[in-house]
């Protein structure tokens, strides 16, 4: 926990020093969010806005990340089960779908910035790419059982199991690898497009996603102490074969800490936007901690909020296309609120309420069956 704890804190100070001077830097360079003329007239106002803020809490997430592992490697040598001295498997697969997601991201701020307009690259050419990233770190965490450190105390299974259950122990339905890889695939694009739609109001995404990895925090925590690979496990009447639960904690802290940084500079009004940099790289890392952990069957209740907004949209587009009316005023849903009379951070806030009930009740359910399991 200690490293968790040190990972955290650095992400959340570094984001804090580096996100204003990114955004001064993103300003000289014209990176400001180009704005759609029939969205929400209030908006109009954040045009020029610097946006690809999700490369500073990338960079930072990585390097708090790295910073953990040198924590890891102090822990006195009876806990040598706990501490992988370099990035394992594990780690290599969040922060590998973290990072080329984000990658495609970039590829769509920068477009946008370029042509001056809100269209960035279509949407085909944004799922071929996360379908692609998807593919590409899904294979590895679905075949791959070697070690990359040489010091992953001996496990040999892979980080994606061909099993997807409930929370681990509730009706496991049995899949290929390679359906393993395609279930990730479609996994990542809809958490990726979740998150994106949700990216629409000063803070909202980063507060949810917040409460989203703290949550996994918690699920790769709880793991670990209940972990099938540890030599004194709390509760020996059950255990969680997962592969490096540390891992998991250490890179949904060191997330969670630069988004709370990231926070300071993002609330209304936004000195910076994350872009589809951020929004796209955390919706797919958020896929690949349901995968890892295990929960893959929970995931739409701790992302409750993402869900919501893209059924709100779904809904939205096939009845204009059916009938060619509207059910909402504008989507993506928030903006429906916003121009129903309530102030952004109304929304906001709201919003926020929404995803943490989604998260209690995540966790709530994970607890639950541990307790029916362990009973």
């Amino acid at each position: 926990m200690r490293a968790v704890i040190l990972a955290a804190f650095l992400a959340f100070t570094l984001t804090m020093v580096l996100t204003p001077l990114a955004a001064k830097l993103f300003r000289r360079l014209k990176a400001g969010q180009p704005i759609r003329s029939e969205g929400v007239q209030a908006h109009l106002a954040k045009a020029g806005t610097p946006t690809m803020g999700g490369v500073v809490f990338i960079f930072t997430a990585c390097v708090a990340f790295l910073a953990g592992h040198g924590v890891l490697m102090m822990i006195p040598e009876a806990d040598e089960f706990a501490r992988p001295r370099g990035v394992t498997a594990t780690g290599a697969t969040l922060i590998g779908i973290f990072v080329l997601a984000g990658f495609v991201g970039f590829l769509d701020d920068w477009k946008k910035i370029r042509k001056k307009n809100s269209g960035g690259i279509s949407g085909k050419a944004k799922i071929a790419g996360l379908s692609l990233a998807a593919a590409g770190v899904g294979s590895f965490a679905s075949y791959y059982t070697g070690s990359l450190t040489g010091n992953d105390r001996g496990l040999t299974e892979t980080v994606f199991s061909p099993y997807v259950s409930f929370t681990q122990d509730i009706g496991s339905l049995p899949l290929t690898q390679i359906g393993t890889v395609v279930l990730f695939v479609f996994v990542v694009n809809a958490a990726g497009n979740g998150a994106n739609l949700t990216d629409g109001l000063d803070g909202l995404l980063t507060g949810t996603s917040i409460m989203v990895f703290g949550a996994y925090l918690l699920i790769g925590f709880w793991q670990y102490r209940h972990w099938c690979g540890n030599q004194n496990p709390t509760n020996t009447s059950f255990c969680y074969d997962v592969r490096d639960p540390v891992e998991i904690a250490l890179v949904a802290g060191a997330v969670a800490g630069a988004l709370f940084g990231f926070l300071w500079w993002n609330t209304s009004p936004a000195t910076i936007f994350m872009g589809d940099s951020g929004s796209l790289a955390l919706g797919a890392l958020i896929a690949g901690m349901a995968f890892a952990t295990k929960t893959i069957f929970l995931l739409p209740v701790i992302g409750a909020l993402f869900v919501i907004e893209t059924m709100g949209s779904m809904i939205q587009y096939t009845s204009f296309k059916l009938t060619r009316k509207r059910v909402f005023r504008m989507a993506p849903i928030h903006h429906h609120f916003e121009l129903a009379g309530w102030s952004e951070v109304n929304v906001v806030v709201r919003f926020w309420i929404i995803a943490g009930i989604g998260v209690a009740l995540g966790l709530g359910f994970f607890f639950a069956d541990f307790l029916r399991a362990a009973g």
